[in-house]
């Protein structure tokens, strides 16, 4: 670690923290109402550590090994670790019992055995459920006209727990194209809540990364996954 860029990420946390308040002002929210979650993938572990540091409570892992690989080396005692990228049915015992949350269910498969795994180690895993909400062939999600039927076959697994919805949405050239996803995802968010859907609570809508997380939070997010706006431009190829 070099001191410019534990400098960096002190002045880009400061930074975000600021900016999530604004936008929490602007829609009636507070600061305390909104979740920064840290997408660590390529972080080193010491990096992480020195954010958890400046205050941050929520950090992010997108793949099973990469987590494996850190998690003796985080401070886990000040944060929360949660998995928040595509996560295949057989890494499930892997991590199931090291994460808070796995924000990534997309299907009846995948719901099955984070259920499994957790009853093998007496737990109950919180989950979020991943929309495609742009409807794209090639990303995973659950299809926005398939959340109904996903909600209600996984509802009554005893060992997860369904908290919200997490989504992605394409990407797209200007704000204004962003937000109308995000408006749409808030609105079936909103939806769901009104359903009170036995075992399944919508306390967290997760949506918004560094580039869009402001206009996320104007739209009805309470949960932002910010990665490069904290740590600096990485290399994903590795």
């Amino acid at each position: 670690m070099t001191e410019k860029l534990l400098d960096n990420v002190k002045r880009n946390y400061y930074t975000i923290e600021e900016r999530i308040a604004e936008a929490a002002s602007k829609v009636g929210k507070s600061r305390d109402d909104i979740t920064f979650l840290a997408a660590t993938k390529t972080v080193d572990a010491e990096v992480i550590n020195y954010a958890i540091s400046l205050g941050l409570k929520y950090i992010g892992e997108n793949k099973a090994q990469e987590l494996l690989s850190k998690y003796d080396k985080y401070n886990l005692n000040d944060a929360s670790l949660q998995f928040i990228g595509h996560l295949q049915t057989n890494k499930v015992r892997q991590i199931i019992d090291k994460v808070d949350m796995i924000q990534s269910v997309d299907s009846v498969k995948l719901a099955k055995e984070i259920s499994k795994q957790s009853a093998k180690n007496n737990l109950t895993t919180n989950v979020l459920v991943e929309v495609n909400i742009g409807s794209e062939e090639n990303k995973s999600g659950v299809m926005p006209d398939g959340l109904l039927e996903l909600l209600d076959e996984i509802k009554d697994f005893e060992n997860i727990s369904v908290k919200g919805l997490m989504t992605i949405p394409p990407i797209c050239d200007s704000k204004q194209k962003i937000s109308k996803f995000f408006d749409k995802m808030n609105n079936i968010f909103i939806d769901i809540s009104g359903k009170n859907i036995d075992n399944i609570s919508m306390d967290i809508l997760s949506m918004g990364m560094s580039a869009d997380y402001y206009e996320a939070i104007l739209s009805g997010a309470n949960m932002v996954r910010v990665g490069s706006s904290l740590f600096g431009a990485r290399n994903y190829n590795i």
